[in-house]
C-alpha cells in the first residue's frame, strides 16, 4: 500500500514539478517526509470532532482525519491542540504542517492558509432550545435573551437579522449551562455541533427548531505557499477520495454526529460512473 501511496506522491510531484516548478519549494512536504513525521493542529475542545477522552487522549472524527492522512503519506502523526484564535497563526510559523480543525471556508481565510478543495464538511447557524417553548421561527427570538460564546460570528447574524438580546460567555460549556439555567431562551451556534449535543441523550428536553442558515463549507489547510503545490495537491486528493468513498459518512456515524446531506450529495457527485 506504501508503495503504491509512493508512487502517487511522487507522480503528484512531477505533476506538480511541471505545473509550478518555479513557485514550488515543497518545503513542508519535504521536512514531514524527512523526519517522518506529520504535525498536525486539532481542536481539543470540541466534541466529537476533537476533544480528549477519559485518558486524555485527544480523540475524534478529525483526529481520525489526521491520522489517516499521515498513514497515508507513510510517516507518524503527532497532534496539536489549537484554538479558533491561533490555528492559522501555527499553519503560517510552522508550528504545525497542516490543520484540520473545524474552520469554515472563508475568502479572507484562503488569503492566509491555504485550504484545499473539495470541502470536507460544512454547517450553519441554527439554535438548541427547550422544547416546551415551541420555537417555530427565527423571528421568535426577537428581543429575546440568547446565549452565545464570545467571538462567535453567529451572536452577530441573530442580533443583526433578528433582533436577538445575545448574552456572550466564554466558552460553549458556560453558555449552555446558562441555558440550561434558564437565562435565555436558546443557544446559538453550529448546528453540526448541536446535533452532535441531541444526539448524546444529555439534552432530551431541547430541540433545534429552525432551519439552518448561512450553510458554511469547511476545509483543511496546509501553508499558503503549498497549497498548489505537492502538499496541497495530496491533500486535495485525499479529501476527495474520503467523499468519493463514504468514509466521511463512516467516521461521521463513528463519532456520533448527525447525518449531513453535504456529505450524501458529494458522495453522490464524486461516484465513479459506471456505479449503478
Amino acid at each position: 500500500m506504501k508503495k503504491v501511496l509512493a508512487l502517487s506522491a511522487a507522480m503528484l510531484m512531477a505533476s506538480a514539478s511541471i505545473a509550478t516548478a518555479a513557485q514550488c519549494t515543497n518545503d513542508t512536504w519535504k521536512k514531514v517526509m524527512s523526519r517522518g513525521k506529520m504535525v498536525v493542529g486539532v481542536k481539543a475542545d470540541y466534541k466529537p470532532w476533537g476533544f480528549r477522552d477519559e485518558s486524555g487522549n485527544l480523540v475524534g472524527m478529525e483526529i481520525d482525519m489526521a491520522k489517516a492522512a499521515a498513514d497515508a503519506m507513510g510517516v507518524e502523526v503527532e497532534l496539536v491542540p489549537v484554538q479558533s484564535s491561533n490555528r492559522m497563526q501555527f499553519l503560517e510559523q510552522g508550528k504545525i504542517d497542516l490543520m484540520i480543525a473545524t474552520m469554515s471556508d472563508r475568502p479572507d481565510r484562503r488569503k492566509i492558509v491555504g485550504i484545499v478543495q473539495p470541502n470536507y464538511y460544512t454547517s450553519g447557524t441554527n439554535v438548541m432550545s427547550p422544547k416546551a417553548l415551541g420555537l417555530t421561527k427565527w423571528e421568535d427570538l426577537r428581543d429575546k435573551p440568547v446565549c452565545g460564546k464570545q467571538g462567535a460570528f453567529y451572536n452577530k447574524i441573530v442580533t443583526e437579522r433578528y433582533g436577538a438580546k445575545v448574552i456572550a460567555f466564554t466558552g460553549n460549556a458556560e453558555a449552555k449551562q446558562a441555558l440550561r439555567d434558564k437565562k435565555c431562551i436558546a443557544w446559538v451556534y453550529d448546528d453540526s455541533s448541536i446535533g452532535s449535543d441531541l444526539s448524546s441523550g444529555n439534552w432530551d428536553d431541547f430541540e433545534m427548531p429552525l432551519s439552518s442558515e448561512d450553510d458554511n463549507p469547511w476545509g483543511l489547510a496546509v501553508p499558503l505557499a503549498e497549497k498548489d503545490c505537492v502538499f496541497g495537491n495530496f491533500m486535495s486528493g485525499l479529501s476527495y477520495n474520503w467523499l468519493q468513498n463514504g468514509q466521511l459518512i463512516e467516521w461521521e456515524k463513528k463519532w456520533g454526529i448527525k447525518a449531513t446531506s453535504f456529505l450524501a450529495d458529494k458522495k453522490e457527485r464524486f461516484k465513479d460512473w459506471l456505479d449503478k
